[in-house]
């Protein structure tokens, strides 16, 4: 399992971070960065935190962390696997990859695994159309792949 994060050394870390922008105009977007990077992820119990140290409504907060791609109210994985589903690449068969991979590591797509080790995302288009189909593992990019190359990658990890 991966370890806990929601620990009372980090609060008081983001206690701190609330602090230092605390009276600074736009501070959210900085205190929500921070906060993803220190947590890994946004659940309520760190908006609120946030909301009350800051004095935003926890609506707000809540809008602007659903509606930002690089914020999640999950955990991610050691490792985000992404598909890309842009039109090149669903094309080309990102969805038999998808398939595999769900398969392979048991794991839903917008999910992480049980062990921590993986998020499975499908993503939009990367502009890598050229090596469609494409998946990402973190920073490292995989292209023109058939599902037969999965295990192969996955084993990487």
């Amino acid at each position: 399992m991966a370890k806990n994060v929601f620990t009372e050394e980090n609060f008081a870390k983001l206690e701190e971070i609330i602090q230092k922008h605390k009276d600074i105009k736009g501070a959210l977007m900085p205190v929500l960065n921070d906060a993803q990077k220190l947590f890994g992820c946004l659940p309520l119990q760190v908006q609120n935190k946030i909301s009350k140290g800051l004095n935003i409504p926890m609506a707000e907060i809540y809008g602007v962390v659903t509606f930002y791609a690089q914020f999640s109210l999950e955990p991610k994985g050691e490792y985000t696997i992404g598909v890309c589903l842009g039109t090149a690449c669903y094309v080309k068969g990102a969805q038999k990859i998808i398939d595999r991979i769900e398969k392979e590591i048991n794991i839903e797509v917008g999910k992480t695994s049980k062990d921590g080790k993986f998020t499975l995302e499908a993503t939009r288009c990367i502009g890598a159309c050229g090596l469609a189909p494409v998946l990402t593992i973190n920073e490292d990019v995989y292209g023109r792949l058939v599902e037969e190359d999965v295990p192969g990658i996955l084993a990487k990890y």
